[in-house]
């Protein structure tokens, strides 16, 4: 598998030039002097579909030739890759089927079937969804659009990155969510071919460190699917297209817990009025455990999502609250 570069970046940017939003970049005095750093937030939870998915999904979706668009693609994921290939496949008049967990968060799945996709559902910790997205595919001779592990795909994701530099130039240090790592690795790409000094991290749920353990061993490590409340990073390994360019270009990967997660969420919602999904929180979480270590430092922070149930965002918000008296 090809790896990407800035160009393939610029080249999505183009592509995604008036589909796409432009997110805004929020800042936040009150968390500034809280953490001691200055923080530049890339709101990807107001993207349309409302996370930084829709940038891959329709990058490679756009660049399918007529006969795979007319055949239909397949895809695979817990949620946000799901809604973002639905939504890139009706702009594009191409036939969708995704393969999605049986416990995908209800907002998600009813979101997918919305955009007009094909949902088939799978038990995540007893199939492969790999293996029935490939079989689909055969059958049916749809393209297979993966949730991180393609060039296209990773080049997409980093659009944000891209936007985010341009917006705030002489940014000290970056932080992405990671999963699979298209987000990590498209920003890394993106990042370092700005700015040559900037110091790139990702963030990962503590329960799920496949990416800390690969990158500190320098091979890919597959552990089971890990319990978090950030199910958009519920992988079980790294890409073989992602990981050897996290390895290469990132600084280290943060591990954070639920509770940090839930911590991130209030702290988003009580100073800057933003709706973020645990997973969409995760990057600034761990730009709350670095902040000790970089005081000063501006520091850009991916807001992967915004895509979840408000019962359970208002239970877990108040689950916060009482853990904070």
């Amino acid at each position: 598998m090809s790896a990407f570069h800035l160009g393939d970046v610029q080249d999505a940017a183009c592509t995604l030039d008036g589909v796409a939003h432009r997110t805004p970049v929020v800042t936040s005095s009150r968390l500034d002097d809280e953490l001691g750093i200055e923080l530049h937030l890339k709101c990807e939870n107001l993207q349309r579909m409302g996370a930084f998915k829709f940038r891959g999904a329709y990058n490679a979706l756009s660049r399918l030739d007529d006969d795979a668009r007319a055949a239909g693609v397949v895809a695979f994921s817990s949620g946000n890759h799901a809604q973002a290939v639905a939504l890139a496949a009706r702009l594009l008049d191409i036939p969708a089927t995704i393969v999605m967990p049986t416990d995908a968060p209800a907002i998600k799945l009813t979101a997918t079937k919305g955009y007009g996709a094909t949902v088939v559902p799978y038990d995540r910790r007893t199939e492969d969804r790999a293996a029935i997205a490939r079989d689909l595919a055969e059958r049916e001779g749809r393209t297979v659009i993966p949730p991180f592990d393609h060039p296209h795909i990773a080049a997409g994701q980093g659009t944000a990155a891209l936007e985010l530099l341009e917006e705030a130039p002489d940014l000290d240090v970056v932080i992405a969510p990671l999963g699979g790592g298209g987000l990590l690795s498209g920003t890394a790409v993106a990042t370092r071919g700005m700015r040559q000094d900037t110091r790139i991290f990702g963030a990962e749920p503590a329960a799920g460190d496949d990416g800390k353990q690969s990158f500190d061993s320098g091979e890919i490590v597959t552990i089971p699917v890990p319990d978090t409340l950030a199910d958009g990073a519920q992988t079980t390994a790294l890409g073989e297209l992602t990981f050897p360019i996290i390895r290469e270009l990132v600084e280290d990967i943060v591990r954070v817990t639920d509770d940090e997660l839930v911590a991130a969420m209030r702290s988003l919602a009580h100073t800057c009025k933003l709706v973020v999904e645990p997973t969409g929180a995760l990057a600034l979480a761990a730009a709350k455990t670095l902040a000790p270590s970089m005081s000063g430092a501006k520091v850009g922070v991916i807001l992967s999502g915004g895509n979840v149930d408000l019962d359970r965002y208002a239970g877990l918000i108040a689950r916060g609250a009482t853990r904070a008296r």
